[in-house]
């Protein structure tokens, strides 16, 4: 016998309250070890990938590939302990020892690790033996594999799923389900006891044929006109305009966007600086050669090291405000963020500490937190906690910006592209290499001469690298 033991989407930390599905890892019939990972979730933070305290046999699925699902709701279903018969080798073999328990583990690399299970699946007629009680709330969609072929999922029945094996006795009856994606559970049984027959698939394949068919008739049908409707807001949106929701990290930049510009009075600041000589020096430190030379410097980490050293002289701008105490709260380290854009969205990975770190230190950091950005593997703890926000968006090839502050931070600097450019350099005019510096801040915290005086301290760094020398 074995005991059916649901897996809910856990607390993923960080305020988190739902995650979309991505990818599933196992399938329905698969065996899963202990903190095996079985699906992919992406939350407003980061790419998550979740591990089942249980190991047993997947019996049921909840939610398909980009459903969102708030925290608490059910993941799947686990058959724990030796079904009925599986005794003995190859595909009928049973559960591995660690299938008769659970970690409580909540996402990987938390707690006890535990080896990737190999892909094991248990016999569909094999599969109700091994269930037993199933104290499952909700609907579960046992999902079967799918078929290359372009099919349309039909629901015969309206009643509601029940829970506990399906209805079939026959693996025929299962196969040419699975084989034309009809979901069993669906199915109002028209044999005794509502077995479900080889009839009732027949007469679901047919419906499911005709829907198909109708929905390409439909699809050639001429377009009409486009008809202007009338949107919540008032405003006239074509009938087919395209709707995005704004969910995952859109939708977690859309909140914190909007949060700090209805909640920070912001102001901006510039300047244009000479950048020839940071240029200069970044292309010194890189040439060097030996055992002492360290690794390659980006202009980012540099940039980021000079507003550390600014941030020790103007310590207003690494601070935030405390709305209900009404009071301004500055922070002794400075955990520096810089945006990163992503093919999931714009990110802001944070540099833990960055206040105590070289430049080679930073932009080491700098590089990992990138790589993990880009392939998605930033961990929500690597997105948060944050003081103050180094934004480098010359990279997109533009000169300035007013950068929105990345709540509840109380500064942004923003970096344009570095240009060569007319410059009165030595009382004569040169091509010099030249940046334009942006510095938004909360003028709750600071008024504009120490904002000015920030900004004025990166610039002339910037323009004589040897300022830093008198900081460190």
């Amino acid at each position: 016998m074995a005991q059916v033991l649901e897996f809910k989407l856990p607390d993923l930390g960080e305020g988190l309250t739902e995650a979309e599905i991505v990818r599933w890892l196992v399938e329905v019939g698969d065996v899963v070890a202990i903190d095996q990972p079985v699906v992919e979730v992406e939350t407003a933070k980061a790419m998550v990938e979740v591990p089942c305290p249980y190991g047993g046999v997947v019996t049921a699925r909840f939610g398909e590939e980009g459903t969102e699902l708030p925290v608490g709701a059910p993941l799947l279903t686990v058959a724990v302990g030796a079904p009925e018969g599986s005794s003995g080798s190859g595909e009928d073999s049973g559960s591995d020892p660690e299938s008769t328990g659970g970690s409580g583990n909540v996402l990987v690399g938390y707690g006890t690790g535990a080896p990737a299970a190999r892909r094991r699946r248990i016999r569909p007629d094999r599969l109700d033996r091994a269930v037993t009680e199933a104290p499952v709330s909700g609907a579960p969609v046992v999902e079967a594999p799918r078929v290359e072929a372009p099919v349309v999922k039909v629901l015969v029945a309206e009643a509601s799923v029940s829970e506990g094996p399906v209805p079939v006795v026959s693996p025929l009856v299962r196969r040419l389900a699975r084989q034309h994606d009809i979901d069993l559970r669906r199915l109002a049984g028209s044999g005794p006891d509502g077995l479900i027959l080889r009839a009732d698939v027949d007469r679901a394949i047919r419906t499911a044929e005709e829907t198909a068919t109708a929905t390409a008739r439909a699809a050639q049908a001429p377009v009409q006109a486009q008809v202007p409707a009338a949107a919540p807001n008032g405003v006239a949106v074509a009938v087919d305009a395209e709707r995005i929701p704004l969910r995952g990290v859109r939708g977690a930049v859309a909140d914190k966007l909007s949060r700090s510009r209805t909640e920070i009075p912001d102001a901006t600041c510039w300047v244009d600086a000479d950048a020839t000589e940071l240029m200069a020096v970044r292309a010194a430190m890189n040439a060097a050669t030996g055992p002492s030379a360290g690794p390659k410097v980006s202009v980012l980490a540099l940039l980021a090291r000079i507003c550390t050293a600014a941030l020790a002289r103007f310590p207003e701008l690494n601070s935030t405000v405390d709305t209900e105490a009404r009071e301004i709260v500055r922070l002794s380290g400075v955990h520096l963020g810089f945006a990163a854009q992503t093919e999931r969205g714009l990110v802001v990975p944070v540099v833990r500490d960055a206040h105590t770190r070289n430049a080679e230190s930073i932009g080491a950091e700098i590089a990992r937190l990138t790589e993990l950005a880009r392939t998605g593997k930033l961990s929500p703890a690597q997105l948060t906690g944050g003081t103050f926000t180094l934004n480098n968006y010359g990279v997109f090839g533009v000169d300035g910006s007013t950068p929105i502050i990345n709540h509840p931070e109380a500064a942004m600097l923003g970096v344009g592209r570095i240009m060569p450019k007319p410059w009165v350099h030595q009382g004569e005019l040169a091509v010099r290499q030249v940046v334009q510096l942006s510095l938004t801040f909360d003028h709750r915290v600071c008024d504009g001469g120490t904002a000015g005086g920030f900004l004025r301290y990166v610039a002339d760094c910037v323009e004589q690298p040897a300022v830093l020398l008198r900081t460190v």
